[in-house]
This record gives structure tokens, sequence and C-alpha cells, in this order.
């Protein structure tokens, strides 16, 4: 009678041993982020004390746009599921592997090969599938949203008015603009306003024309000093070279009717007045000038990418792009390592994904982080036919098949990529 029960259980340890035998498999624990998680939520408290600790800033202009992290739109998030269940840990290894079999191999590949216009299909459904392998990949993301002020200066003409100066109210300093209307969504990736900063314009001379609104000419008072000018500065006359008389082939001479038989004409810039008006005061001899402040938002990134060996050949840019599913999804004014319980690997690639933190500049401050961390399906394929084989990977839930270098049924002689940057 107790014979049945005993094969049960053992098949039921035997089964258990061989999900934990795989990396990735972690208990429920290790795949949700627990309430102990550091940073799981952002809270309107957390970002005002986060922004209080330097100089003045604005506490509540970022407080009504926190709100909790969801998952990244290419990605699939895990329900959260009670460490009390009775299949504890079993469903890690159904949402990580792929289960493909080989007609769904074959129709991926015959597919990825249709879009090159010189790749023949008669290996993709001819050659015998000699080996399917799992090679998971962990990506590991932290995105830091930022905020940048900087302060520069703009000048226009001064035509006379009022100006918003610092009479009656100080200036603000660059932190203390309260720009909630501008805030844009969190972790956009760039996104820049101009603001002009209250109270701070003034009156400044002209520094071209040291006030005087009008400049030297530089044609005919090119050798005078800084400052100094002639009047009634005239030149030769191009027609009669200075002569005043136009000579004939016959030998006889008329007046010049440019100059009038004087043999110099007047500057030709100035009109021989010796002074420009100045370019830049409009001749006012004034500038007004004012601080524009130059707000940037933007998301620094930083990713890291964990493949055996098995899936080392692939580009990162392609597990960055592929559909996985999320072992963590966590947001704060600044995200610590994430914890699994059970996981020692995972802790350590979580930290150091955080110790790669994106620098921020000295003109910028840390608005909110988001860590992720993420595992990709990968299934590397290999086919063969007599002594010749290739290998190509499929990646991700949507199943994108990437074959690196070598493919059998090429007729390009090596021209596919000319005719890919051609456009042909």
């Amino acid at each position: 009678m107790e014979q049945p029960l005993l094969s049960e259980k053992r098949s039921e340890i035997d089964e258990n041993e061989r999900l934990s035998s795989y990396q990735y498999v972690g208990r429920t624990g290790s795949v949700i982020p627990t309430a102990s998680l550091a940073g799981t939520d952002v809270s309107i408290e957390e970002i005002r004390s986060a922004t209080s600790f330097s100089t003045p800033y604005p506490p509540s202009i970022h407080a009504p746009l926190i709100s909790s992290p969801e998952p990244l739109p290419n990605e699939q998030a895990i329900p959260h599921q009670s460490p009390y269940a009775a299949d504890y840990g079993a469903y890690s290894n159904d949402f990580q592997r792929q289960l493909l079999d080989e007609v769904e191999i074959r129709e991926l590949l015959i597919d990825h090969i249709g879009h090159r216009c010189c790749w023949g299909s008669h290996p993709a459904r001819t050659w015998k599938i000699h080996a399917v392998e799992d090679c998971n990949v962990y990506v590991g993301t932290l995105e830091t949203f930022l905020e940048e002020r900087e302060v520069i200066r703009e000048t226009e003409p001064y035509l006379g008015g009022k100006i918003d100066g610092k009479d009656n109210t100080p200036e603000l300093g660059i932190w203390e603009l309260d720009l909630r209307s501008q805030f844009p969504v969190l972790f956009v990736p760039y996104k820049e306003t101009r603001v002009k900063i209250p109270n701070s314009e003034t009156i400044e001379k002209c520094s071209d024309c040291a006030g005087r609104g009008d400049i030297p000419c530089p044609t005919c008072n090119a050798d005078q000093e800084p400052g100094f000018y002639k009047e009634n500065q005239m030149s030769q006359c191009p027609a009669c070279y200075g002569r005043g008389l136009i000579a004939h082939r016959d030998g006889s001479d008329t007046i010049c009717t440019k100059c009038d038989g004087k043999g110099k004409i007047p500057c030709a810039t100035c009109g021989s007045r010796g002074l420009l008006k100045c370019k830049t005061c409009n001749g006012s001899g004034s500038l007004l000038t004012r601080k524009i402040a130059v707000v940037k938002w933007k998301t620094l990134s930083t990713r890291k990418v964990s493949a055996t060996s098995g899936a080392a050949s692939v580009p990162d840019e392609i597990f960055h792009r592929a559909k996985g599913v999320q072992l963590c999804n966590t947001q704060a004014y600044q995200c610590t390592p994430a914890y699994f319980a059970d996981s020692f690997f995972l802790n350590t690639f979580s930290s150091d994904v955080i110790a790669d933190r994106a620098s921020v500049p000295p003109t910028a401050r840390v608005i909110c982080e988001r860590h992720t961390i993420s595992v990709v399906p990968v299934t590397r394929v290999t086919m063969r036919h007599h002594r010749q084989s290739f290998s190509f990977y499929i990646v991700g839930y949507s199943r994108e098949v990437y074959l690196k270098d070598y493919y059998p049924a090429r007729f390009c002689w090596g021209l596919c990529p000319c005719l890919e940057w051609l456009k042909v």
C-alpha cells in the first residue's frame, strides 16, 4: 500500500532536482521583489527628502509625477505568488524555457533566410537538427532619470522702456525655478526647455562700440587707433585711376562721369562719414542682458548582459531589444542591488549593474532611478549534414533568429552587406 506513495514522492523529488539544476530557476522569493527590497515604490516623502539635502529646491515639484514601477512594454511581468503555494518554485522553468518543436524551428529559420536575397532554403528544409540547447541570458539595466540646469546669457539692443531687474525682488536661483508645468514623464529619453529667469535683466554698455552707437569705418579708417576716426576720407576713382579724365583711342580725353573730374570718390562703405552704425546694439549704445535657464531632462542607461558560452557570440543589442521576463523591477530615488533569497548569481549580477551607475554631471540632479533584471530565453540550434554544420539562435519570446556568419547556401559571394548598404 505504501510503495506507490514512495514512488510518487520520489518522482516529485527528482522533478524538483531537475528544475533546480538550471541556473536561472528561482523560487518565488527570488523572482518577485519582496517587501524587504529597498526602493520597490517611490513615495512623495522619499523624493522630497532626497531633494532637500543640498541647495534649496522646491520639494513639491516632482511629487505628482511619481508612480509605482511598471514593467517595460517589451517584457512580461511575473505574477506574484504566495510563498506558501503548493507548487513552490515550480513555475520558474515554465516561463523561461521555449518549447520549440522541429517544425517551428525550421519555419523560423526559413522565414529568416527569406529576407536574404541570395540565401537558399534547402539546408533549412532538409538538414538534420543535430542539437537544441537552452542558453538563457540575463539582462540588467539601471536607468537614471535626471534634471540638468544651466544658465546662459542672452543680449539684445536696448531701445528704452522698463526692464525686469532686481529693483523690487531678488533674482531667483537656478534651482529655485518652479517648472512643474514643463516636467515630462519619468524616464523620457530627452527633453529640453528654456525659461527666462525672473528679475535677471540688466542694461549694459555695448562693448563693440564702447557705448557710442557707432564704430569707425573699416574701409576708410582701417589705420586709425581704436576709438578714433577721420571724416571725409576719399578714395581713388576706379574709373579714371585718379586722373579725372577718361582717355580714348583717338587721343582725346573726356571728364570722368564717376568722379566728376575730381579723381576721388567718397568711401563706398560709409559715404566718407567715417562711422558706421553698430550692428550689435543697433546704434543705441546699450544692451539688454537677461539670464536664461536651459533645463534638460534625460535618462542615462547602464546595461549589462550575462550570457553563457553558448550565447556569447550574439551581440548584446539583440538581447536588449528582445522580449523577456522581468525578474525584478524596482524604482527609487537611488536604487540598491536587488535581493534574491536563493540566487547568489543574481545578487552579484544586480550589484554589478548598480556599481556601473552612469556618472551624473555636476550641473544635474537625480530625480529617480529604475533597476530591472530580465531573463531572455535563448535557444541555440545546430544543424548538420554529413560533415558540415552551422548554428543559429532563437532569441526572446518574439523568437528573433540570429545567424552570425556561416550559412551553407549563400550565392552572393560575400556581396550581401554591400547590397544591404546600397538598399538593393
